[in-house]
């Protein structure tokens, strides 16, 4: 439980991502990575969060900062998880024919061909379960629905569905568990911190692995946001539908940051509806952590937090 009223407590900035056997943290003048490496000792790495200083324009104007800071985590996020997979040494077994294959075609930079055919199989998948699959649903189920909110609504349902079942069926992996077991220790550290005490594992064990201001919490609300983005969208052709959608995400994905901002800086009953359900979700996506996976954490978040106390508010 949190050991002080969310009322009293800081809303820090800085936030983090689970990575392969640890977790990356981002200050606002710091980021960090904290890998447990097979030797039992923590790998910590640290860079400089905004090289070149004050952020662009584009990433701090409301309502077009959400798209951007977006495709920014998810870069710094793939490549931190790709620098633990190799840290932690992941994935230790004979190599496929497919891995062999790979590395006689592209040598050293196998794992870089690997990674980018992962990545182009990721996205076609994500477009078919949560476009294409979705809207040829909608437009099937369209005569018995009578406006386009109704069909809009449909539509998302079936969004959020897959969703869930997703990460339903990940979380039950053994891999995929520890990670959210370190999703679960960064919630925690963050927690710790803005509280106001001192960061050790005992501290830090005593807190609440879920937290308001989190990426799960921000699909959600993406997806429940696109809902009525969406709902205006022609429903005469399936094609056109999904490259206006396309379109849209730029809007849904900077209307659902703004909502996350707001209810990340503000404390009162439309916030706690607002994170409500991101906040379910987490008992998917979080597990209760040990301490190592705590202690990497700590030691991730430490050179993250500023020396100007004032630096770091959310």
């Amino acid at each position: 439980m949190i050991l002080m009223s969310c009322n009293k407590c800081k809303k820090t900035s800085i936030g983090g991502q689970a990575l392969i056997e640890g977790l990356m943290m981002k200050g606002p003048h710091i980021s960090a990575m904290a890998i447990r490496v097979p030797s039992g000792e923590i790998d910590l790495e640290t860079w400089e969060t905004n090289k070149g200083g004050k952020k662009p324009w584009y990433k701090t104007t409301p309502f077009i900062r959400g798209t951007f800071n977006f495709i920014d985590t998810l870069k710094e996020g793939y490549s931190c998880l790709m620098k633990s997979a190799e840290k932690a040494d992941f994935d230790l077994d004979e190599p496929s024919a497919f891995d062999r294959k790979m590395e006689q075609w592209f040598g050293e930079n196998a794992m870089k061909a690997i990674s980018a055919i992962a990545m182009v199989i990721a996205v076609v998948l994500s477009v078919l379960l949560f476009m294409v699959i979705p809207a040829a649903v909608g437009k099937a189920l369209a005569p018995y629905l009578t406006t386009r909110v109704a069909k809009a609504t449909v539509e998302g349902l079936i969004k959020i569905a897959v969703f869930l079942i997703y990460v339903a069926a990940v979380s039950r992996t053994k891999d995929i568990y520890r990670t959210f077991q370190y999703h679960g220790a960064e919630h925690k550290t963050i927690a710790c911190y803005e509280a106001g005490l001192p960061l050790t594992v005992e501290n830090v064990r005593a807190q609440s692995r879920f937290h308001p201001r989190c990426g799960t919490s921000f699909i959600l609300i993406v997806l429940i946001v696109s809902i009525l983005v969406f709902s205006v969208v022609t429903w005469e052709s399936l094609v056109i539908r999904v490259l206006l959608k396309f379109a849209l995400l730029p809007v849904t994905v900077g209307i659902a940051y703004e909502i996350i901002k707001f209810a990340g800086r503000h404390t009162n009953i439309v916030t706690r509806v607002i994170s409500a359900p991101g906040l379910w979700l987490q008992r998917l996506t979080t597990n209760e952590p040990d301490d190592s996976q705590i202690e990497c954490a700590i030691a991730a978040m430490e050179p993250c937090i500023p020396e100007n106390a004032n630096d770091d508010l959310y």
